[in-house]
């Protein structure tokens, strides 16, 4: 029996007190995250922090969470494709590369309502009452210098694919809905930007596809059209 085997062995005898214990011990010496020694304090406090923030705090998390889970799950399993984004406040969060052309994601959490994902029609009376939403704007509000309009809304041409985060609905962070930003809804306001909110296929159709490669042959494909909005 090697070392290892033995310490497991030994660990399956001790009460969870005792294990807990243990761990503690070796988390002196393999902290969990880089951000403990950062902010000089244990992973414990940080999410109990993050647990007591709630509100609009806690879906900013949450929204990052997306962004990591994409990079993880979706960019670093993708074969011939390289990760090529540059630093600085983007209007897209990943600039992937397969040799052929950059494109640019932008990735969103599925919208939730009263813990529980919400639906188009929740957002807007004339959005599809059977599908999910997003929320295509920024996080920050901001004014611009020059117009004095907003800057949360995105505007067509900042991205190419928008990728939305479907853990509300899936409760995983590996499942993913895509589909070509310049199909997205335009504002009602002004059509050069994209409307708030956006509905989103709870299954793959001619509009939507779970499968990032798919979504890149529609946006190379060249076709020009408007996701569903009749429900």
């Amino acid at each position: 029996m090697s070392k290892v085997q033995e310490i497991k062995r030994l660990l399956s005898l001790c009460t969870p007190k005792q294990r807990r214990e243990i761990v503690r011990h070796l988390r002196q010496e393999f902290p969990v995250h880089p951000l403990e020694a950062q902010l000089n304090t244990e992973a414990e406090i940080i999410l109990e922090a993050i647990h007591r923030s709630g509100g609009l705090t806690l879906r900013m998390i949450r929204g990052v969470i997306a962004e990591a889970a994409f990079e993880i799950e979706v960019v670093d399993r993708l074969k011939n494709w390289r990760n090529v984004t540059p630093p600085g406040d983007l209007p897209y969060d990943f600039l992937l590369d397969d040799g052929k052309g950059p494109v640019r994601v932008q990735v969103k959490l599925q919208r939730s309502l009263a813990h529980r994902p919400m639906w188009a029609s929740e957002a807007y009376r004339f959005l599809p009452g059977d599908a999910y939403v997003v929320e295509t704007q920024r996080t920050r509000r901001g004014s611009d210098r020059t117009t004095g309009g907003s800057t949360r809304p995105y505007r067509f041409g900042e991205f190419d694919i928008l990728a939305v985060a479907m853990h509300p609905s899936t409760n995983r962070w590996n499942t993913f809905m895509y589909t070509v930003a310049d199909w997205l809804l335009p504002g009602r306001s002004d059509p050069s930007e994209l409307l708030k909110f956006q509905p989103v296929a709870t299954v793959g159709n001619n509009d939507w596809t779970d499968s990032f490669n798919t979504a890149v042959e529609w946006l190379r494909s060249g076709v020009k059209k408007m996701i569903r909005v009749e429900g």
